[in-house]
């Protein structure tokens, strides 16, 4: 890998005179020192945040899925070396990386990121768990556990091409080697954890149903552009087809990791695999949609959806 790629996401910071940046202002890295005590100094580097981290993967809609909000599942993870490794949605004590008391080599996903390339703390922990041993644990990574100057990226590491085989699971009995029994504060840790998940069902391709108590959602990861995915369901919209029939309603969407992720509230009499069929026919009328955009603007009508459906931010919990 090139030092021009590897550094690609990184600004350089020269003297207060040619970076702009008054050296008693807060420095742009987000440290909270002033800048002439932090990347002020020559030398200095600021990473910028990476607004899509996982671009380039074909399961790049499924790692956003579960990081952001699936529970509890795992999916085995194509490396270019064709070692094996599991990624996990959360790890006990939520570790970046553990071997398993039988050898099972975990990845975690919703971790706590020392960096502003999630893709690049991912590598690091992968790195590191290639080279760990039964019962190891990386309880945090970040730069300062990758002192190399062209650290490298998920996408460097793994078959950007494979698709990602996800496993949603109930509980977090995978945390234990098959067979065994928790006992003392593992046991406890097992019970609070498996007490907070919601029961979560993978629909569709990065399409989960979630029962959240009151409501159920389809919440769905799209790897579409923005704008032109809000133009394609404006136009279904205006329509009445941005729905999967009875019983659902269009709540709004979120973003992220630079995807957009639209939910709708669905009626949780009816179990996920009801739903799965009229997802699917959703997913039809939406990459119609976006076909049709190249040949037809969108009427006057359909850009008044439009900017209704842009004002229906929603926050998961």
């Amino acid at each position: 890998m090139s030092r021009r790629s590897a550094v690609k996401n990184t600004r350089k910071v020269k003297d207060s005179d040619s970076s702009g940046v008054n050296p008693r202002q807060p420095c742009p890295c987000g440290s909270g020192k002033r800048y002439k005590a932090c990347h002020g100094s020559s030398g200095g580097v600021v990473d910028v945040p990476v607004a899509r981290p996982f671009d380039g993967l074909a399961f790049e809609c499924e790692l956003v899925a579960l990081r952001e909000f699936v529970p509890s599942g795992t999916a085995r993870l194509a490396l270019k070396d064709d070692r094996e490794v599991t990624l996990a949605t959360v790890l006990p004590m939520a570790a970046a990386a553990l071997v398993r008391a039988d050898g099972v080599a975990f990845l975690g996903l919703q971790v706590q990121t020392r960096s502003n390339d999630i893709s690049r703390d991912l590598a690091r922990a992968l790195t590191w768990l290639l080279e760990a041993k039964a019962g190891d644990v990386l309880p945090v990574v970040g730069p300062e556990s990758d002192p190399g100057p062209d650290p490298e990226r998920l996408q460097d590491l793994v078959d950007t091409a494979a698709e990602l085989p996800v496993e949603v699971h109930a509980d977090f009995g995978w945390w234990l080697p098959e067979g065994s029994e928790p006992s003392g504060d593992v046991a406890l840790s097992l019970e609070r954890a498996n007490q907070a998940i919601m029961p979560t069902e993978r629909i569709g391709p990065a399409a989960y149903w979630v029962d959240a108590g009151e409501k159920a959602h389809l919440r769905w990861v799209r790897p579409e552009p923005e704008e032109r995915l809000l133009a394609a369901m404006a136009r279904l919209h205006a329509r009445g087809e941005l729905t999967l029939g009875e019983g659902s309603r269009y709540a709004g969407s979120f973003r992220a990791h630079g995807l957009l992720v639209p939910v709708w509230d669905l009626d949780p009499e009816q179990h996920a695999r009801e739903w799965t069929a009229p997802a699917a026919e959703l997913g039809a009328r939406v990459d119609a949609a976006l076909a049709s955009l190249d040949d037809e603007p969108l009427t006057g009508n359909e850009r008044r959806a439009r900017d209704g459906l842009l004002g229906r931010q929603i926050t998961i919990r």
